[in-house]
């Protein structure tokens, strides 16, 4: 895809997982606009897209829109600009410690615990509608008292976050390193890693100081200040940030161009086989952790060990939607979805 394809940001301001790729796209130095969301369902101006996903981030290319943050990050990895990607600074050594730094982030239950902590000390925990919406995603039904949930797991969530503040603090950045992969500058590591401390650090009232604190854990908060910092500085850089509307995002992709290079259906996949998928059938896509009510349905054009590609059929434009092959299914829908005239 050209280069200068346009780049929009679905977001929604002080979302956690929109944070990894908004400071990413600043440290690269990769200008972007974005379309604010609603913080819960509906999201009218995804469902022009014909997206059903109901997470935040997206980020779309051109026409190819991409779920997941961690999906963006390794496209943003590919795309050329002014700032050569993360992965070509560092060593092999330090990509793994990016990976596992990711996966004891994103794989554990540390964001959960955080927000166990967090959400108590915000109004949120009185919003009926935003609780009724988390508990949605998460899958609970009806009967779940999201709030109550939250509540009476705290203590332990507030020790989790102490042990997992306390590892960093003793292990990587014990040595007085300004960046965890030991880095000149931030790196995929810092960005991995720091995100979901960033939040509850800013938010007021949300750390219990007397378990988490600056004094306890000195390295840490210096570590997550400084890069708040960095970032604020790279964002200075960027052209000014254009906040589009549904209408105008849809009018953008619509004459925008697509990447075919993840058109491939691999016939020999085992989910290719047993569920005897073929390129351009009608599918619905969905990630399988939380969340999974919501399916986006299209034609497939890509199914790889690390992708799935799917072209969007029940909105105003057709766009090419992408997630990664972990964490997310793909099945044939049936006939009464599959008419498509």
């Amino acid at each position: 895809m050209a280069s200068n394809a346009p780049i929009v940001v679905f977001h929604y301001p002080r979302s956690p997982f929109s944070s990894r790729v908004l400071s990413y796209l600043a440290l690269r130095g990769i200008s972007y606009d974005q379309c604010i969301q609603p913080q819960i369902l509906p999201r009218p101006d995804l469902a022009r897209l014909g997206i059903r996903y109901r997470r935040i981030p997206l980020l779309a290319i051109g026409r190819d829109v991409y779920l997941d943050s961690p999906m963006i990050l390794q496209r943003l990895e590919r795309l050329e600009a002014e700032k050569p990607p993360f992965a070509s600074q560092v060593t092999p050594s330090q990509r793994g410690v990016e990976r596992l730094l990711a996966s004891y982030t994103l794989d554990t239950n540390l964001f959960l615990n955080i927000v166990k902590v967090l959400l108590p000390t915000t109004p949120l925990i009185s919003n009926e509608a935003f609780l009724k919406d988390r508990a949605d995603m998460v899958g609970g039904g009806p009967n779940l008292n999201f709030a109550e949930l939250i509540q009476t797991t705290r203590p332990d969530a507030i020790v989790a976050v102490k042990n997992a503040i306390e590892f960093l603090e003793t292990t990587l950045l014990a040595d007085g390193r300004q960046w965890l992969a030991k880095t000149e500058t931030p790196s995929l590591a810092d960005i991995e890693s720091v995100w979901s401390l960033s939040w509850l650090f800013s938010t007021p009232g949300a750390v219990p100081e007397e378990h988490i604190s600056a004094q306890l854990f000195p390295n840490v908060f210096a570590w997550v200040d400084r890069f708040q910092k960095a970032v604020i500085a790279a964002e200075k850089s960027l052209r000014t940030i254009n906040t589009l509307s549904g209408a105008q995002v849809t009018d953008l992709l619509s004459k925008a161009a697509s990447d075919h290079t993840a058109d491939v259906v691999e016939e020999k996949d085992p989910l290719v086989q047993a569920s005897r998928l073929y390129k351009g059938q009608v599918v619905q896509l969905w990630p399988t952790d939380n969340g999974s009510r919501h399916k986006t349905i299209g034609k497939l054009v890509g199914l790889t060990s690390k992708e799935i590609t799917i072209e969007t059929t029940e909105g105003e434009v057709s766009v090419r939607v992408h997630a990664p092959r972990e964490g997310f299914h793909v099945n044939a829908v049936g006939p009464e979805k599959a008419n498509l005239s």
